[in-house]
């Protein structure tokens, strides 16, 4: 008989829940009135909290989203003939509709990552590139920690990156969506691979570690934040029940959560990962570092699965998906999910 297929998803962190601490702060802040756009008591404390991580001095910004939150931290810090440097498979570049280049007015310069992150080599041969009034300008190297492709910039990656980018007078940021798996993956201080490490900017994410809904972006150099506020408000992500954000923010970063959720989702995908090592017809094409994993598949196989338990493909053409874990997944969901696997790639090899 087919397997009964797992409670928890692997399609993506976005797919789960949110943490049972999260929506008991939401209930707490809901008893009451407080006043809008973040002049309330859940923002302010958030904000606190954000602080002692990044350390005095750092501006935050709390938004809904991740697009909205990449808008207007980069619309803060650039010109319209100015552009950002990333990689080609940077989620500003491929999977934000065209909306960075859009309504910042910049051009996004996307450049060749393999694994998902830039090299310094390849950021210098774009640099060499730029000639006066007739080329836009490289003004932000942006990269993603963790990537899209589940890899993590070490603390000396990073810091190579940004000497390079200020030497020649570029800011560098990141884009943090998953920046809590990084943190557990290194196993250091967010403070040491960001502010340490030389970033300007970046967005800390919540919607994929625990929240309804909530990003926050980060000034690590509170002058760049001169005219985030308003270029928050024109892009839309200046919430009026500002503390709804806030209160979700607050119990994420009380006594570690953050860091506790993404620890649990990398461990997950290590689980995920050695118990399908054996497993015939699948291929894990990837080493684990956070709560994804790229595996190559029959693609009957990936057909059969996706109607039991449904992920998306990543790559057609070379029958490769992503999956990936949450703070939510269990044991259970792992072992089901494993047990499907089997069951579907048997039952396929079986077929003449």
């Amino acid at each position: 008989m087919t397997p009964p297929p797992p409670v928890q998803s692997f399609a993506s962190d976005n797919a789960a829940g949110a943490h049972p601490r999260v929506l008991e702060a939401l209930r707490a802040a809901n008893l009451g009135s407080a006043l809008p756009y973040g002049e309330d008591p859940w923002t302010a404390q958030a904000t606190e909290r954000m602080r002692d991580i990044f350390g005095g001095g750092a501006e935050i910004f709390f938004a809904y989203g991740g697009t909205g939150a990449n808008i207007f931290a980069l619309q803060s810090v650039l010109a319209p003939y100015e552009a950002v440097v990333c990689p080609a498979g940077a989620h500003i570049n491929v999977d934000e509709c065209g909306a960075p280049e859009r309504f910042i007015g910049a051009k996004l310069i996307d450049v060749p990552a393999p694994d998902g992150k830039l090299s310094a080599d390849a950021v210098r041969a774009v640099l060499r590139q730029a000639h006066g009034e007739h080329n836009v300008q490289p003004k932000v190297l942006a990269i993603s920690q963790s990537t899209e492709l589940g890899s993590v910039y070490t603390v000396d990656e990073i810091a190579e990156l940004t000497e390079l980018a200020h030497e020649h007078s570029l800011l560098v940021y990141v884009d943090g969506a998953r920046i809590a798996n990084a943190a557990a993956a290194l196993g250091c201080p967010l403070r040491q691979f960001t502010r340490d490490a030389g970033v300007d900017v970046l967005t800390f994410g919540g919607t994929k570690n625990g929240l309804l809904y909530g990003e926050a972006v980060v000034f690590l150099r509170p002058e760049l934040a001169a005219g985030a506020r308003f270029a928050r408000k024109q892009a839309g992500q200046l919430a009026s029940k500002m503390r709804f954000i806030a209160a979700q923010f607050d119990a994420l970063l009380e006594g570690g959560l953050w860091l506790a959720n993404a620890a649990h989702a990398n461990a997950m995908a290590k689980q995920l990962g050695q118990k399908i090592g054996d497993l015939a017809s699948v291929e894990l094409t990837r080493a684990v570092e956070v709560n994804s994993l790229f595996v190559r598949l029959p693609s009957a196989v990936i057909s059969d699965l996706q109607e039991w338990s449904f992920f998306w493909t990543w790559d057609v053409d070379d029958n490769l998906v992503r999956w990936m874990t949450s703070f939510a997944t269990a044991d259970d969901d792992v072992d089901r999910f494993v047990e499907g696997v089997r069951y579907f790639a048997e039952r396929r090899a079986r077929q003449p």
